[in-house]
């Protein structure tokens, strides 16, 4: 099976390369993006991978049938830039990655709670200037404060394990509540509730319709003032226009972000010598009380090798089929 490799970094490279080896699998690496505009690069080719700013729309997944790509394996748990109907009605098989290292995400939560609360963003460039001055890095105990978990999959249930431990009161909110966390002292309560209730918020829950700009002007209405909200999931279930007004009215006393609404023109690239053609995106970096990663949650030795070794079996496992499938006409 050849496949190739879209949104390819040097490390996507050499985890997956290691995976691939002694299966049926011939990869070829792509650094650009799956889109309309590089769809023609997929020309002899069985099957794609992609990442998560990946552009898999339905005219994508058209030409993809065309050129005769039967699978597209994910290298990430979200799905929202795939059109699934279109895959479905074209009979492309779609593969993700449901769990490639969920505490690895929840702990870069509490990484940007932390530098947040902490101010050690600040902290380490006024050392470095030979500024050891306290004034204006004043932070609070977390132990005792209210944590709101939006999503309690294993990444949320990850990082409400996390925050027990600092002594936090865990609140949380899905669809589907985790016996396991209710075991362990977490409440789940309304959205509107945890809205009213949390110190902190943080976001782990998948893009859909329904949670797109979950946090907008009129749930921000609901949140105590200075609330800290924190988002590793997508970037749009947070509105960044909405999140700047809050800033400047201080409704939002604290904002982490390791994912952007508009991340797929900036987000995985060396962006240093250009002008960032995002007006919004750059207002919000020079707040003092923003701390913006760029997506890099997912990003340990752990969650690198299982992302390559689940890929390259999900596609291991579309050849086997393919194969027998054969064997059998």
């Amino acid at each position: 099976m050849k496949v190739a490799v879209f949104s390819c970094k040097p490390y996507d490279k050499r985890t997956l390369t290691s995976a691939a080896l002694n299966t049926p699998l011939a990869l070829h690496f792509f650094e650009s993006r799956l889109s309309l505009e590089t769809v023609s690069l997929v020309k002899n080719f069985d099957a794609v991978s992609c990442f998560v700013n990946d552009d898999i729309n339905a005219e994508v997944i058209h030409l993809l049938k065309e050129q005769g790509v039967k699978c597209i394996a994910l290298r990430c748990a979200g799905f929202n830039n795939v059109d699934l109907e279109a895959a479905k009605l074209h009979e492309i098989k779609v593969f993700h990655v449901p769990d490639y290292s969920p505490t690895s995400v929840a702990e870069h939560a509490v990484a940007l709670i932390m530098s947040l609360n902490r101010k050690t963003h600040r902290a380490y460039h006024r050392v470095k200037e030979g500024n050891f001055a306290l004034e204006g890095l004043l932070g609070f105990n977390l132990q005792g404060k209210v944590v709101g978990c939006i999503g309690t999959g294993r990444i949320g249930a990850a990082f409400c394990r996390i925050m027990k431990g600092f002594g936090c009161e865990v609140l949380c909110y899905d669809l589907y509540p985790a016996p396991e966390l209710v075991d362990l002292g977490c409440k789940y309560l309304s959205l509107d509730e945890l809205y009213q209730r949390s110190d902190i918020i943080s976001l782990h829950c998948p893009l859909t319709t329904s949670t797109h700009h979950l946090i907008d002007e009129k749930s921000l209405k609901k949140m105590k003032s200075g609330v800290m909200i924190i988002n590793t999931s997508r970037g749009a279930l947070v509105n960044a226009q909405a999140a700047i007004d809050a800033l400047y009215s201080q409704k939002i006393g604290y904002l982490g972000l390791d994912v952007y609404e508009q991340e797929n023109a900036i987000f995985f690239e060396d962006m240093s010598s250009h002008i960032i053609q995002d007006s919004v995106f750059q207002l919000m970096l020079t707040f003092p009380n923003v701390v913006v990663t760029g997506h890099q949650g997912y990003f340990t030795d752990e969650a690198l090798n299982h992302i390559a070794e689940t890929t390259i079996a999900n596609l291991t496992l579309q050849t086997s089929v393919e194969s027998h499938s054969r064997q059998l006409a």
